[in-house]
């Protein structure tokens, strides 16, 4: 990957499009920083397919775990759910 500065860029920008058109990436940098990447969409298409390989892959492993976990048994008794209707109901009519 080739390296040139911010002012090199704008001066040079046909040639480093050729470079990129010839399959290499340019990073431009300003102040010894890179802050942009010049890359080929064919690069950066195969980058972004690669990214959501990986994130299709963690769901996968996700779903695979939940599969294999028991569901846990409700917190809730249907003894306690009567409860809080009654009390929500009550506080309606309290009104």
């Amino acid at each position: 990957m080739s390296t040139v500065n911010a002012s090199q860029a704008r001066q040079t920008l046909p040639a480093q499009l050729d470079r990129v058109a010839k399959g290499e990436s340019v990073e431009i940098t300003r102040h010894g920083r890179v802050v942009a990447v010049l890359v080929s969409p064919e690069l950066l298409r195969s980058r972004r397919a690669l990214e959501a390989w990986k994130d299709a892959d963690l769901i996968n492993e996700r779903l695979e775990h939940a599969r294999r976990e028991p569901i846990p048994p409700p917190s809730l008794t249907a003894e306690r759910a009567e409860e809080l209707v009654t009390s929500v109901r009550a506080d309606r009519n309290a009104r």
